[in-house]
């Protein structure tokens, strides 16, 4: 009896030792398969390798703000935080009516009728400087990270990537011919918008940093540098003068009149340049001693002038005050955009607002505010 027990100890043991063979063998066999797996999947990864000269096209899956929501997207305010940063730097209307608001909470769109937010679009940085409209409606974002396309028609971004002199875009304009020009802060680059190709780049570009841009009555390209202005044929992308020895030495914003004259933000100047000499007609004697941060014409050839102190409307002629903004989220002005859904749409350092043009009183974005904004309200 004890003889048989003893057998049946024996088999089981050599049984369990049979199954935890077994099972570690299949254990390595898993760890074999998964790790082939792994291996199959990185190899079929795209390579990350840098760009060419021709842009990367890269297709990419964003957040459309079309789903139903309890909330109407008026009322759905982006989520406070109140270590973001709530700047808007960058306004765009587009040719449907909508207006692009590029700021340091993301991409959106919104009606300006209304102020309804219509969509709010995943990019790849949320640090945009620059926003422009090509001819055929592609929204092109200018961020701290690169530039950045965009289809409105399905919110997906269809390029970006770019080799850019930086990866820092300060400014956008697409120029008479349709071809996209980006502003760095090391040089300028002309980009094919529809084939998102680089044409040209231009990194000895005298003042360094193009800050802002601006197309002449000729077709010719301004550019907002470090140390005035340049003039660059937009044909060879060469520059063709600079213009030194500005008040205030920087050029921060720039605007064109219906006149065809060049006005200059600095940080301590409203400047008037005629193009076509390069002469330095006047500078405005109400802002003399002013950052002068955006600068934007309405259609009844009023000039908006945003700087670190507030918002004011002036005559452009006479360079009289027509009036201030009180009320704005805050007093740096970053961007203005007059005439859009019969309102003015500024961007400051802590969010966005609208312009009554019938009582000239700011009235802030809820959507698009600092949390400290929304505090002093209530």
């Amino acid at each position: 009896m004890k003889q048989a027990n003893k057998l049946k100890a024996v088999r089981g043991q050599a049984a369990w030792s049979i199954s935890a063979r077994w099972l570690l063998s299949l254990s390595g066999l898993l760890g074999l398969l998964s790790w082939g797996l792994l291996a199959a999947a990185k190899a079929v990864e795209p390579s990350a390798s840098p760009t060419s000269t021709a842009a990367t096209s890269l297709l990419a899956q964003v957040s459309a703000v079309d789903a139903p929501s309890s909330v109407p997207p008026s009322e759905a305010p982006i989520l406070p935080n109140p270590a973001a940063d709530y700047r808007v730097p960058a306004l765009q209307p587009d040719f449907t009516g909508s207006l692009w608001i590029g700021s340091w909470q993301g991409l959106s769109r919104i009606n300006p009728e209304t102020g309804q937010v219509q969509a709010r679009v995943n990019v790849p940085s949320r640090t945009i400087g620059s926003l422009a409209q090509d001819r055929v409606g592609r929204i092109w974002l200018g961020t701290y990270e690169g530039l950045v396309r965009v289809d409105p028609r399905t919110n997906e971004i269809t390029a970006q990537n770019f080799r850019l002199p930086s990866r820092r875009v300060l400014s956008l304009l697409i120029d008479t011919r349709g071809f996209l020009w980006a502003g760095t802060d090391e040089g300028l680059a002309m980009i094919s918008p529809d084939r998102g190709l680089l044409m040209t780049t231009v990194r000895d570009l005298p003042g360094v940093s193009a800050n802002a841009l601006a197309l002449d009555n000729r077709g010719f390209l301004w550019v907002g540098t470090l140390n005035g202005l340049v003039e660059v044929d937009t044909a060879s992308g060469f520059p063709r003068r600079q213009i030194t020895g500005l008040p205030g030495q920087t050029v921060q914003t720039l605007a064109v009149d219906d006149q065809g004259l060049l006005w200059a933000g600095t940080p301590n100047a409203l400047l008037v340049v005629d193009p076509a000499t390069g002469q330095l007609l006047r500078s405005v004697t109400v802002m003399r001693d002013r950052n002068v941060l955006s600068v934007a014409f309405d259609r009844s050839s009023s000039v908006w002038v945003g700087t670190s102190s507030g918002l004011f409307r002036l005559n452009p002629l006479t360079g009289a005050v027509l009036g201030q903004v009180p009320n704005l989220p805050s007093g740096r002005v970053l961007a203005v955009a007059p005439n859009v859904g019969n309102k003015v749409w500024v961007g400051t350092s802590e969010g966005l607002a609208w312009v009554s043009l019938t009582t000239g009183a700011a009235t802030p974005h809820f959507g698009f505010v600092s949390p400290t904004v929304l505090d002093v309200r209530r």
